[in-house]
C-alpha cells in the first residue's frame, strides 16, 4: 500500500510539473538558435511565413564594449530579425518611436512578442535566447534601436528596411 501512494504521488508530481497543453498566447519569447521565438520564422533559419528571409543579429559584450552585430543592417519589407544573447546579457532590442520611419509603429509592434513597453522586447536573460521581430508591412527607411539595460553603455544600432 505504502508503494502504490508513493508512485501515485510521483505520477501526481510529474503530470503537474510537465507536459499540458500551452495555450498560443502562452508562447515564449526565448529559444535555443536552432529553434524560433514567437512562431515568426522557422527553425533552421529559412524563409518566414510571408516569404522573406531571415536575419542574426548577435546581442554580446566584446572587451569591454556592448554591443550588436552587425551595427547595421538592411533588410526588406517582410523579413524577420532573430537577435541572440550570446554574451554580457540581460540584452533586449527597444526601437525608439521618434526614430522610426512614419507609420512603423503599428507592424513593428505587430512584428514583437512579449513586450515590455510599447516597440521594446522582452529582456533576454538566458546564454542563446532568441527574440525575433517580423518587419511584415514595415515601411521603408531607417529604424534605430538600443539595448535598454545597455543604453548608457553605446549599445545601440541601425535598420534599414527596403520595399
Amino acid at each position: 500500500m505504502r508503494v502504490t501512494s508513493m508512485v501515485a504521488g510521483l505520477a501526481f508530481v510529474l503530470a503537474a510539473c510537465g507536459g499540458g497543453e500551452q495555450k498560443a498566447g502562452d508562447q515564449q519569447t526565448t529559444a535555443t538558435p536552432g529553434q524560433t521565438a514567437g512562431g515568426a520564422a522557422p527553425a533552421g533559419g529559412g524563409a518566414p511565413a510571408g516569404g522573406g528571409t531571415t536575419h542574426d543579429v548577435n546581442m554580446v559584450l566584446e572587451g569591454s564594449s556592448y554591443k550588436y552585430v552587425p551595427e547595421q543592417l538592411t533588410i526588406k519589407s517582410g523579413d524577420v530579425v532573430r537577435f541572440h544573447n550570446v554574451s554580457g546579457g540581460p540584452h533586449n532590442v527597444s526601437f525608439w518611436a521618434d526614430s522610426i520611419p512614419s507609420g512603423a509603429a503599428e507592424p513593428l509592434k505587430a512584428g514583437m512578442p512579449d513586450q515590455m513597453a510599447p516597440l521594446e522586447g522582452s529582456l533576454l536573460t538566458e546564454p542563446n535566447a532568441v527574440y525575433t521581430v517580423n518587419f511584415a508591412g514595415a515601411p521603408a527607411g531607417e529604424y534605430k534601436y538600443y539595448c535598454l539595460p545597455h543604453l548608457a553603455l553605446g549599445m545601440k544600432a541601425k535598420l534599414t528596411v527596403e520595399q
